[in-house]
């Protein structure tokens, strides 16, 4: 294996960085999500029975202790438990404009590292081939005979590359589509239990 690898070139050790890179992230985002996730139903419920039985403070420090971007985006509303619907909703919104980014973070360089690996792969592949047909130019001109094994042997070398390229690519275009879709289940998490608070608070008032 590592024969194959030095026999890759300089772009290997540019697509083993990616691969590194690309793993890193993806632990690293997997744990934050896993972090973010909570039980929403039963996190709603004890919500909604602590504002109807007008106990806001311990609301917040229900919040407060749960924590994660549906209990921060929640507490941010009942902290507005007092100002009409709109504001609520906005103080929510706002709430929300600084949690998503921090769940997608760094999501999007696993969508770039899955999109330039293969092209990688396929310019090791363009410079292994031209050092092959060199090779075939320096012999012809010496008046040696250029057997198939000598272009066979450039040619396998140069597509190691592109092995390589995809090996890395797929496995991560497959971790970002997975990490895009639990962010998109946080965020309805969140679009969903910011709609009940807003009905609960709005409910209490009238």
């Amino acid at each position: 294996m590592w024969i194959w690898f030095q026999k890759g070139g300089v772009i290997m050790y540019l697509i083993l960085f990616s691969s590194i890179v690309a793993l890193a992230i993806f632990i690293e985002r997997m744990w934050q999500l896993y972090c973010a996730k909570i039980n929403t139903a039963n996190f709603m419920a004890d919500i909604s029975k602590t504002i109807r039985e007008n106990r806001i403070k311990e609301a917040v420090d229900i919040c407060s202790r749960t924590g994660g971007p549906v209990a921060n985006i929640l507490k941010a509303g009942i902290l507005k438990h007092d100002r009409s619907r709109a504001e609520i909703r906005e103080t929510i919104e706002d709430a929300g404009i600084h949690e998503v980014p921090e769940l997608e973070k760094n999501i999007g360089v696993l969508a770039t590292i899955a999109h330039i690996s293969p092209l990688l792969g396929l310019l090791g592949t363009v410079l292994g081939m031209v050092k092959a047909f060199q090779v075939i130019q320096e012999k012809a001109v010496a008046f040696n005979p250029v057997n198939p094994g000598d272009l066979a042997g450039g040619i396998w070398e140069a597509l190691i590359t592109t092995v390589a390229g995809l090996a890395v690519a797929i496995p991560t275009f497959v971790a970002y589509n997975f990490l895009v879709s639990r962010v998109e289940t946080i965020v309805l998490d969140m679009e969903r239990s910011s709609t009940e608070l807003i009905n609960i608070l709005s409910q209490r008032q009238g």
